[in-house]
């Protein structure tokens, strides 16, 4: 009796160890005359006043400008959330929501929304680079009842640098599934994206797309194909195969 009681406690303290563990640390970088730094202050100290938020540091760039440079960080307020470095004054309901979807696939999309409306390609692209897995939450967007031309120019930005790329190679089979989405502009997206890769796995979901009812599907999808088609006889050439037509 005494042994199952002392495992149900070691449980049930594992159990609020993991829970506690859930709840996300901040950093957040003021600087002394910041306009939107007390607002923030304030929103972060009521959330963690709720519990929302397990600890919260603050740093004073005017005082450290060292961590400001480190983190190189231009603007302030600027927030560590987690893996999410927010700049700029955030309600204490948007922070809710960050926190809510910390850790995500929902998460990671909005966060990626964020730093290409912000014009943080370059952040961006250096996270799909470090952390493949989580191409699936930028190609999302794509999809995503709050995309605008401008995100989706911002994606095809990206996919663009990494033209070829085992990250996108690796995710031809997520692409292949917006190829089939009921939204022609989506199915469009998908198929320039399997062009990109470069891959000859690609081509079997690009073909159906020749015959799209969308004539810019349709253009999309040719110029995919011969996107691989030149890539591979080029990747041919240089070990000296050559791709010959009789």
């Amino acid at each position: 009796m005494n042994t199952e009681m002392g495992e149900h406690h070691h449980n049930h303290t594992e159990y609020k160890d993991y829970f506690m563990s859930q709840i996300p640390t901040a950093l957040l970088l003021i600087s002394t005359g910041c306009q939107h730094c007390p607002t923030m202050l304030k929103n972060l100290s009521e959330l963690i006043e709720e519990g929302k938020i397990s600890s919260l540091e603050i740093v004073n760039i005017a005082v450290s400008p060292e961590r400001a440079e480190a983190l190189n960080v231009r603007t302030v307020p600027w927030l560590k959330l987690e893996e999410y470095e927010l700049t700029g004054l955030k309600s204490k309901s948007e922070l809710l929501e960050w926190i809510d979807k910390a850790g995500s696939s929902e998460g990671q999309r909005l966060y990626f929304e964020e730093l290409i409306g912000a014009g943080r390609i370059t952040e961006a692209q250096k996270i799909i680079e470090e952390k493949p897995w989580k191409m699936p939450a930028l190609l999302a967007i794509i999809d995503s009842e709050s995309t605008t031309l401008s995100l989706r120019i911002g994606v095809s930005a990206i996919i663009e640098q990494l033209a070829g790329s085992k990250q996108l190679i690796e995710n031809i089979d997520t692409l292949s599934e917006y190829c089939q989405h009921e939204l022609a502009r989506v199915r469009n997206d998908a198929c320039y994206y399997l062009g990109l890769s470069r891959h000859a796995d690609a081509e079997e979901h690009i073909r159906p797309l020749l015959n799209d009812e969308s004539d810019e599907v349709k253009e999309t999808a040719k110029e995919a194909l011969e996107e691989i088609k030149a890539y591979t006889n080029e990747a041919l050439q240089s070990e000296g195969i050559y791709n010959i037509t009789i």
